[in-house]
């Protein structure tokens, strides 16, 4: 029985204060509704535009090199999959936008296997280049993981 009533004070508090109760003048003219509308209006704006701040565009070349076709998944402004002859290249220009301008994101090929100079199976070579700089690699294909890279600004 306490329980409930400290919950039901506690509620009917929190419902006081979040009602605005209290001993605020208020004035309805006009003028000044249109004023604090304005003033709203503004500020919305103007924290609007500051979360639709873009970076400046990035060029992104994924590349699988090698013979034949193999199955390539990449990630630049999309997820995309799809079986391809090689070698491949695909561009992609890539903004960041809004967080991603603070925490980045991630760009990445995964190359399917190919087969090696022994006659097994291996991953393909593949690369990363950023507004023309190599970035990744997996190592002519001698790494299993795929090629990433974290693209911030």
């Amino acid at each position: 029985m306490r329980k409930t009533a400290t919950l039901t004070t506690s509620l009917l508090a929190a419902a006081l204060l979040a009602t605005g109760c209290g001993s605020e003048k208020k004035d309805d003219s006009p003028a000044k509704a249109s004023e604090a509308s304005a003033r709203t209006s503004a500020s919305s704006e103007a924290k609007g535009s500051s979360s639709r701040k873009k970076s400046v565009p990035h060029q992104v070349v994924f590349e699988v090199r090698g013979t034949g076709a193999t199955q390539v998944m990449w990630n630049g402004n999309g997820n995309h999959f799809e079986q391809v002859k090689l070698p491949w290249t695909k561009t992609e220009t890539v903004q960041l936008e809004g967080a991603e301008l603070k925490v980045g994101v991630t760009v990445s090929v995964v190359p399917g296997s190919v087969t090696g100079p022994d006659g097994m199976l291996k991953p393909a070579p593949c690369t990363i280049k950023v507004d023309g700089k190599q970035v990744a690699d997996n190592q002519d294909g001698k790494s299993p993981k795929p090629c990433e890279y974290k693209l911030k600004d």
